[in-house]
């Protein structure tokens, strides 16, 4: 049974409470460095990345398309949606003689206020090799379905672990 009080962790200083974080999320720009490896290989590297914010969730990396190596995005079948920003698209990843099926997502149209992340993707950090913001290797966010990235940055607790679906 889902804990219809989680108990938030207090940030240290430096670090971000994802209960500090809106509903509906807020899309912000960072110059870290966000490096992304499948299949033996790196798949992605930006300093041009997106955070998506959202209240409960760890941040979640949109980078610009181009950050992508030649041939590492393909488009996938099938789709969701969001409350917030509408359609996704989702894109298989290739690194290497690796394939991570529908393991990333982009908004083509997003609703508005979303409009920044038109070009860009997102990955499902727990299908990849590795992701890492700033040399820091992320954990991905529990539960399957959300894309939340984990660092030394962000404190919780965050949504997707189990009892956590009534949040």
């Amino acid at each position: 049974m889902s804990d219809p009080h989680p108990v938030r962790e207090v940030p240290a200083p430096g670090q971000e409470s994802v209960w500090d974080y809106p509903r509906p999320p807020r899309v912000e720009p960072t110059d870290e460095t966000v490096e992304i490896r499948l299949g033996g290989r790196l798949v992605a590297r930006s300093t041009r990345a997106l955070r998506v914010l959202e209240t409960s969730h760890p941040p979640t990396y949109y980078l610009p398309v181009e950050d992508f190596t030649e041939g590492a995005l393909r488009p996938a079948p099938g789709s969701s949606w969001c409350e917030f920003k509408g359609t996704a698209a989702y894109l298989d990843v290739v690194g290497g003689d690796v394939t991570a099926r529908g393991a990333a997502w982009t908004y083509p149209d997003p609703t508005p206020g979303f409009e920044p992340l038109v070009g860009h993707v997102a990955v499902m950090p727990a299908a990849m090799d590795e992701c890492t913001v700033d040399d820091e290797v992320v954990v991905p966010q529990e539960g399957g379905f959300y894309g939340g990235w984990i660092t030394s940055r962000v404190v919780g607790p965050f949504k997707g672990a189990p009892g956590t679906r009534g949040w």
